[in-house]
């Protein structure tokens, strides 16, 4: 979840006050302790980190600003319910289940990052413009794999790797287009495709 420059500053001086403390500060403790001098300012920013699920407000109680723990807030924010198997081919028995499922246990423990998809060389394997690559961190790849590559140091594109002799072919799944060759020496890889993520709306 992105945060500015300042609301971060509000988030730690929450998080450092409280442990101190014991406590939360209030919205004058806040202000004094940044050196703002509104408390509408204050009150924008707490109200735009709860809103963000990173702080937690009981009506009942003074001093009830709570820190939620990143953790806890991503875990909680990332998963969705997986209420089963859906059938693309013949049509089977629709049974929910308790199932959650997140990014992460696809991810697992690997350094990945996503792009956005522009342009279709890559059609045939359904990855079209507009759709997220999930890409695996990676300076190498086998032969086929769907990679990131970088030519001569700038050009990034999308494509499926080949080594022939001391070039390298980068081939789009698009018929109509036609591959890339360069020195091996010039092509880089940097990651190796994961998945794929797609809105329809």
């Amino acid at each position: 979840m992105a945060i500015t420059r300042r609301q971060k500053e509000v988030l730690d001086f929450l998080t450092t006050f409280t442990a101190r403390n014991g406590y939360s500060p209030s919205y004058e403790e806040i202000a004094s302790g940044l050196g703002l001098s509104s408390l509408a300012t204050v009150h924008k920013h707490i109200t735009n980190l709860h809103a963000k699920g990173l702080l937690q407000r009981a009506q009942n109680r003074s001093r009830s600003i709570d820190v939620i723990p990143q953790r806890a807030a991503r875990k909680a924010a990332d998963r969705l319910p997986l209420l089963g198997r859906i059938a693309a081919g013949k049509p089977v028995e629709a049974i929910q289940s308790a199932e959650t499922i997140s990014l992460s246990d696809i991810i697992g423990a690997r350094e990945v990052f996503a792009l956005e998809v522009q342009g279709d060389s890559m059609r045939d394997e359904h990855i079209i413009s507009g759709d997220y690559v999930l890409v695996e961190r990676s300076r190498t790849a086998r032969e086929g794999e769907i990679v990131v590559a970088l030519v001569d140091g700038s050009d990034a594109t999308l494509k499926r790797f080949y080594h022939e002799g001391n070039l390298i072919r980068l081939q789009p799944s698009n018929s109509e287009m036609k591959p890339i060759y360069a020195p091996a020496g010039s092509v880089s890889i940097q990651g190796k495709v994961l998945g794929v993520l797609r809105r329809y709306n």
